[in-house]
């Protein structure tokens, strides 16, 4: 069996959650059967039985065409591109929808069976309209026509299963839920400290640790506005860069300087993408993780503190409440209703101190803080295998080719 997988993040290009899952399900898939994955960018290798190539992306063809709208145009072109090589799996798997035309194509054209990952819905992701203009009613067609072409789903959880049948017209016996994973070989504490020191984090003090990109769905500028009601000793450490748009951007960087100049001055903001050893020491070394987000079909980076022997504390939301067991390994922070449009707490402030009063609680009872990074640690180890969730997948891939 050979399958093709098709997304735009593949290392070393690699900025979400998305990426990290086609990364090492490749690699656990290539054990298998044979794996290629096309992407977006210049790779070009073979590493560990898997094949990459890269394709280019804003070439510059709509440099004349509105700046949002040339993004989704961009995007259009380049699955055009990755389709510029003959095809020859037996199945084409697709991720997020910078590459569902791909994949619709690939079928279309190949009468190959089309596998669609749900990592997550544009229809619960509004604020995408101020990054992309009316390119999200492209982006939103895109993803709704792969979804009910496919001929099998995933969803990363079953919070996403739910939300994929609430949206769209799909026979619930074509939805299988397969979890997201982290490679516990790879993430895992360490002592090392050098990431600390290049930021100007002190290790001998409590950290309370955000890693993420600056979106509206990932909820940050609660967390910094929480920053009033957290605990003084405390670090406030924001890894934080990959803004979606000069707006929210901008409202970052407002929150943060309010915050200082009203004598918060325990705030560290790393304002770029940190290399994965880089995270995983500032993993090892927080005392909790942070995970304020408003939308997270999965959260990934809730494994990754976990898998680090780090306490969490998330919003209740989504997938998050199938990773994080509140009460044991963190605490999970009820998320008062959202508003339709855009997506924002109805009482942004209440949601903010109740964020700070679950780190509180972890940080003011560090036989607390222990127990539940223990207990994150044996439940990433336990439960959300790699080599697991590739086995699952191989089954899934059978069941299309009988």
């Amino acid at each position: 069996m050979k399958v093709l997988l098709l997304t735009r993040e593949y290392p070393p290009y690699v900025y979400g959650g998305a990426g990290v899952h086609v990364e090492y399900l490749s690699g656990e898939l290539a054990r298998l059967m044979h794996v290629e994955v096309r992407s977006f960018g210049d790779q070009d290798t073979v590493v560990d039985g898997v094949r990459v190539k890269g394709f280019p992306f804003g070439k510059g063809s709509f440099a004349h065409v509105d700046k949002k709208l040339s993004g989704a145009l961009d995007t259009f072109e380049a699955n055009l591109e990755t389709l510029s090589e003959q095809v020859d799996a037996d199945i084409v798997h697709v991720h997020t929808w910078y590459a569902h035309l791909g994949g619709v194509l690939a079928k279309t054209l190949y009468g190959i069976p089309l596998v669609h990952t749900v990592h997550s819905l544009e229809p619960l992701r509004p604020w995408k309209r101020e990054q992309l203009g009316c390119g999200y009613d492209m982006s939103s067609w895109i993803e709704k026509t792969s979804l009910e072409m496919a001929d099998a789903v995933i969803a990363v959880s079953e919070g996403t299963k739910q939300d994929i049948l609430e949206h769209f017209d799909i026979e619930p016996a074509k939805i299988s839920v397969i979890y997201n994973g982290i490679n516990v070989e790879q993430y895992h504490p360490t002592d090392e400290t050098t990431a600390l020191e290049k930021y100007g984090v002190d290790p001998g003090k409590p950290i309370v640790l955000f890693v993420g990109r600056i979106t509206r769905q990932k909820g940050i500028v609660h967390l910094v506005n929480a920053i009033h009601y957290i605990n003084r000793d405390a670090q406030i450490v924001l890894c934080a860069g990959a803004a979606d748009t000069k707006e929210v951007l901008h409202e970052m960087e407002m929150a943060v300087k309010r915050v200082r100049q009203e004598g918060f001055s325990n705030v560290v903001w790393i304002q770029e993408m940190v290399s994965k050893e880089e995270a995983i020491q500032l993993y090892s070394h927080a005392t909790v993780f942070c995970c304020p987000s408003i939308y997270e079909p999965f959260g990934i980076i809730n494994l990754e503190a976990m898998a680090c022997r780090t306490a969490v504390v998330a919003s209740a939301v989504g997938g998050i409440k199938e990773v994080v067991v509140d009460g044991v390994t963190g605490f999970l922070v009820p998320l008062e209703q959202l508003h339709v449009a855009p997506f924002e707490p109805v009482n942004p402030d209440l949601f903010s101190r109740d964020l700070a009063a679950a780190i509180n609680k972890v940080l003011n009872d560090p036989e607390l803080a222990e127990s539940m990074a223990a207990a994150g640690q044996q439940r990433a180890r336990d439960v959300f295998s790699w080599t697991s969730i590739a086995q699952q997948t191989k089954r899934l891939y059978d069941s299309l080719l009988k």
